[in-house]
């Protein structure tokens, strides 16, 4: 099957500007007694605020997940595989290069609070390592929920995205007016929700066949979000930050909702145009590079960062001017050259690693036609719930390594992974001892 190199290319542009993100807005400073702090630029310096309408790129990572789940669920449908193991495949894919990140900044937890390390430090430290697994349970839920989503796009198409964009309006009224517990959790899977959804509807044509639709949904989106945050209670940051109420991220807003249809519908425009540069050979071999190595940087993008902070602020080396001023920013560019030096030995590094995993998930990935996958279900249970504690209080809270949902992301990959082996002593068994299967 050919790739769709445009969605190659969403997602390589996505990282970059996720990994640009962080970087831009990352400020340190060395404190008198040597600690080492992070203040927020967006809350310090308000109009940074309005940066992130360019740096708020996580639709298009739903988008592209949505339109390659729309290809390879029918085909392993039509293969004979089943849903279970279709999501186990795709989740060990996930799950076995977080378990090795995750694994490796706990032991580096586990390392310096044995060795005295300031608690407020590590809690830091173990926050900004941390802060990108907000994503990996969100996409975990909806790849469980893909063949029901995509049994509904089959028959009800273009419809979905906008009941489901009513739904999460709903449940966003009652985090904005009543402060409801816990019904913005919903929101998390609606509002992403949408962009992938909207990746089926991509994939099969509907939002191409006429030319207006695309025109329709960024400028439709535009005036939405525009008018929440002129006229609603909705803040311009399109991520966190600290005072905020209501957030757009945090769950994901009206507003945010509003944005997803924005970029989904300006990421169609602009196909045409990126395709036909991206049918360049030499344009190709830089894009591809990156969009293979999408999940190592998200996940490691944060290491050249503390690595810089400790040679250069724990040293005093690096000049600290005023925050957000003129010498502030013109720092910057070397900042980021210089953490994207590091970044790409750090990756270099790696690969042995990802080989090895390589060979691993293909001695561990279930069977394309798993049934009875009660260890797959209850791992990616364990997984989410695991996954959600470290996204919000980091690897480190108050300075100390968190023991269960280290044992969650733990156990819960093994599940994962054990369903490969339940699954081959199933099919070694004798016909005559199996159980029937049920429909």
């Amino acid at each position: 099957m050919s790739r769709d190199r445009y969605v190659d290319f969403l997602r390589a542009w996505a990282i970059v500007l996720v990994v640009l993100g962080h970087w831009l807005i990352t400020a340190l400073v060395r404190e008198p007694g040597g600690q080492i702090t992070a203040p927020e630029l967006l809350a310090t310096v308000p109009w940074t605020q309005w940066l992130t309408l360019a740096f708020q790129i996580m639709p298009l990572f739903f988008l592209a997940g949505g339109h390659a789940a729309g290809g390879s669920w029918p085909r392993a449908q039509a293969a004979g595989g089943t849903a279970a193991g279709w999501l186990g495949r795709r989740a060990l894919r996930l799950l076995l290069p977080t378990g090795l990140y995750g694994g490796l900044v706990l032991l580096a937890v586990g390392v310096c609070s044995t060795a005295g390390v300031d608690a407020g430090t590590l809690s830091l430290v173990g926050w900004a390592m941390a802060m990108q697994f907000w994503f990996l349970p969100v996409y975990l839920l909806l790849s469980a929920l893909t063949p029901l989503m995509y049994a509904a796009h089959r028959r009800w198409g273009l419809l979905v995205p906008p009941v489901m964009g009513a739904v999460a309006l709903a449940a966003d009224v009652l985090v904005v007016t009543a402060h409801a517990p816990y019904v913005g959790l919903l929101d998390y899977v609606l509002v992403w929700g949408v962009a992938y959804q909207l990746g089926f509807c991509w994939r099969d044509g509907l939002l191409t066949r006429r030319r207006l639709v695309p025109v329709v949904m960024a400028a439709g989106g535009g005036v939405v979000f525009a008018g929440l945050v002129a006229l609603g209670p909705f803040p311009v940051s399109l991520i966190l930050v600290t005072g905020q109420d209501p957030s757009n991220t945090d769950p994901p807003s009206a507003a945010m909702l509003a944005w997803v249809v924005a970029q989904v519908g300006l990421c169609l425009l602009a196909a045409p145009a990126v395709r036909r540069l991206l049918d360049r050979e030499r344009v190709w071999r830089v894009v591809r590079p990156v969009g293979a190595a999408s999940m190592t940087l998200y996940l490691w993008h944060m290491l050249p960062v503390l690595v810089v902070a400790a040679v250069f602020y724990l040293t005093g080396l690096a000049p600290e001017p005023v925050l957000g001023s003129a010498a502030w920013w013109g720092l910057r560019i070397p900042w980021l050259l210089v953490l994207g030096l590091v970044l790409a030995g750090v990756v270099s590094a790696l690969r042995p690693l990802e080989r090895g995993l390589a060979v691993l998930y293909e001695r561990t990935a279930p069977d394309a036609g798993l049934r009875r996958a009660w260890p797959l279900w209850l791992g990616l249970a364990v997984d989410v719930a695991a996954l959600g504690r470290f996204a919000v209080r980091g690897f480190a809270p108050d300075g100390r390594l968190p023991v269960l949902p280290t044992m969650g992301l733990a156990l819960g990959t093994a599940l994962v992974m054990l369903t490969r082996w339940t699954t081959a002593r199933q099919l070694d068994r004798p016909r005559a001892a199996r159980a029937p299967d049920r429909v």
